[in-house]
Parts: structure tokens; sequence; C-alpha cells
């Protein structure tokens, strides 16, 4: 169900997608608004799950994970308990940073991140390969960030 925002739930969820450590003062600095009541916003965002979490966005290549990779998967079947296999084996690899079950050409939508070629390698054949009824696998590597 589609919440109702106005103007101001929509510049606070603005401001704080794009600042997540911005305060209560900052952001009703910022629109206009007391704190109290933008502090009741924020909290009302959230309990009703606009505002998911807040999370720190990290500069990837500063750790070593330099390498970006799309990497699109098929599955051999398409019965509950090969999907279940498959995404109870994939959300446990820290490679993945996310996954998508989408339609098209292919079943999921894999973004790795690893250090380089080397890993990524190590990465298919340690542990995708190890994924029972994999059917197909395209990788695609990322050259350069437009927009994040």
């Amino acid at each position: 169900m589609k919440l109702q925002l106005d103007e101001t739930d929509l510049q606070i969820i603005d401001l704080l997608s794009k600042n997540g450590k911005m305060g209560n003062k900052e952001v009703s600095n910022s629109i206009g608004l007391s704190i109290t009541p933008t502090f009741e916003r924020i909290r009302r965002l959230e309990r009703k799950g606009v505002i998911k979490r807040y999370v720190a966005v990290i500069d990837k290549s500063k750790i070593g994970k330099g390498l970006k990779v799309f990497c699109q998967v098929s599955l051999k079947s398409h019965s509950s308990e090969i999907i279940e296999g498959f995404e109870n084996a994939i959300i446990h690899l820290s490679e993945v940073s996310a996954c998508y079950h989408i339609a098209g050409d292919f079943d999921y939508s894999l973004y790795i991140e690893v250090a380089d070629m080397d890993e990524y390698q190590i990465f298919l054949k340690k542990s995708l390969a190890n994924i029972p009824n994999i059917a197909n696998v395209q990788t695609a590597f990322v050259m350069n960030t437009l927009k994040d």
C-alpha cells in the first residue's frame, strides 16, 4: 500500500537519503519546520517503513574491493525448491553485495564486489559453481561508474 506523503515528507526523505547522519535540528532548519514536528515526521517515516535503515556508503576500492561485477544467473528449473536453494546459498556469499530476482532472459542479477579478476575467478570456481542447479552464468565487468 502506497503511503501518502506530502512535500515536507519528500524533503525529509531527500535530505536523509543524501546524508543519513543529518540531525533533527539540521533537517528542521533545512525544511523550515520546528524540531519536534520534524522528529515526529522522521519517526513516522521509520515506523511506516519508508526509511528502512541508516547505512554508511563505503568506497569499496579503499578496502580492496575495486572490481565491480554484474553477474546474470539462470537456473535449470523454476521449482520452489530450486529457487529457495539458490536464494539461501547466495545470501551467504560475502562477495555478493546485491541480488535481484528478475524477469527476462536470466533469473537473477548479482552485483559482486571483489579485489580483482583473480578473486572473481576464485569466487566463480569455489562459490558460485558449488550452488546446485545453475544452468548459465553471464558476467559483465564495470569499467567506470557514472552515478552511484
